[in-house]
């Protein structure tokens, strides 16, 4: 995704924050979530002549630089393996808990023992042996099908929702999910607050775009400083 391109799906993106809770703009709403979102995806082949942010960041990567840990860029310090896999998680909370009041894409396609990690939390506030052995052990193929599954469960709940129920907020017993299946490590309870304090609009607007967006940036200043 070229810088140009980025400009482009950050307006589009402050276009949909002035849309998304209006209930006659509902069918716009749900078109600009899914154009954006598929923006952040690997095609995977379905249009060769699109690129998504992903296939760019994917493009001759190697999995020594996805595995790297730490590499000290603006901001994080991270390896790409960690930040895919975190956007991956976040979304899957917030939008098959708080959302849908469904199960975990993690839980439901297996993704917890497919991954070989035993990190089932958002993957924040990890310690740095925890990010090192996460790095060193993730399988990477199964951490990329599984962020294709987190996109292909919230394109469905996007598509399901009815006008209106973008500005819904999240009911106590979901909220109570996130810690009963532990999303979320005990030290990192306010991201639960943090959360729960959202209407759908809200989610959709930061984990289920912006956050992966963010993300993938950072991911790609990674790729850039490793492989120049």
């Amino acid at each position: 995704m070229s810088l140009e391109a980025r400009k482009i799906w950050n307006a589009n993106h402050q276009q949909l924050t002035g849309i998304i809770t209006k209930p006659e703009e509902h069918a716009n709403a749900v078109a600009l979530i899914l154009e954006l979102h598929d923006c952040l995806y690997a095609s995977r082949g379905n249009n060769p002549e699109q690129t998504n942010y992903e296939d760019d960041l994917l493009k001759d990567l190697l999995e020594q630089t996805m595995r790297s840990y730490p590499v000290h860029t603006a901001n994080s310090s991270n390896s790409i393996v960690w930040h895919i896999w975190h956007s991956a998680r976040i979304e899957d909370i917030t939008m098959n808990i708080l959302t849908a009041d469904r199960d975990q894409i993690l839980h439901s396609e297996h993704y917890a023992d497919k991954l070989h990690t035993p990190f089932i939390h958002s993957g924040n506030g990890m310690s740095e042996q925890e990010l090192a052995e996460f790095s060193a052990a993730v399988d990477v193929e199964a951490l990329l099908d599984y962020r294709q599954a987190v996109a292909a469960g919230t394109r469905s709940i996007i598509t399901g929702l009815q006008p209106g129920q973008f500005r819904k907020k999240p009911a106590p017993a979901q909220i109570s999910r996130i810690s009963e299946e532990g999303a979320v490590k005990e030290s990192e309870q306010w991201l639960i607050n943090y959360w729960g304090s959202k209407t759908i609009a809200g989610l959709v607007l930061m984990p289920a775009t912006r956050h992966n967006f963010v993300h993938l940036n950072k991911a790609m200043r990674v790729k850039l400083k490793l492989q120049k």
